[in-house]
């Protein structure tokens, strides 16, 4: 075994990582920390924060972040095929109408549910933030 293993075979480097992630995901989905000493609790949906209450809201954050995600990534590639002069002018015209329509639906959507668009954006640890910050 070399210097940079542990006992399990898996580097500590790569550990770390791991651990990390699993903390970010952990703090972003609100997950309870498995309990290893409590054979009771066995299933990985037992160890979810749910309340039911909030499990709508929850959900639709979710659903939200990944459209949002979505929505920038499709943002993002038509202001590129606009800057490369891929699209006529009545396509640009439609791809801008379309984008700002979807922008007012998820402005809407996040007024629905009590959320905001920085609501959306989940911490992913040392990772840094899912979605990227306004102007960057």
């Amino acid at each position: 075994m070399s210097e940079g293993d542990s006992a399990g075979g898996t580097p500590v480097t790569a550990r770390t990582a791991i651990e990390d992630v699993t903390h970010a995901a952990t703090r972003a989905f609100g997950l309870s920390p498995a309990q290893p000493d409590d054979h009771r609790v066995s299933s990985a949906a037992q160890r979810l924060a749910t309340d039911p209450d909030t499990v709508e809201r929850d959900l639709m954050k979710l659903v939200l972040t990944i459209v949002e995600l979505l929505r920038q990534l499709m943002e993002r590639t038509a202001l590129h095929r606009v800057d490369q002069g891929d699209l006529s002018e009545q396509q640009e015209e439609r791809i801008g109408m379309t984008l700002m329509i979807l922008n007012e639906r998820m402005t809407e959507l996040c007024d629905r549910y009590g959320l905001t668009m920085d609501d959306l954006n989940l911490d992913l640890g040392p990772l840094g933030s899912l979605l990227p910050q306004n102007g960057a």
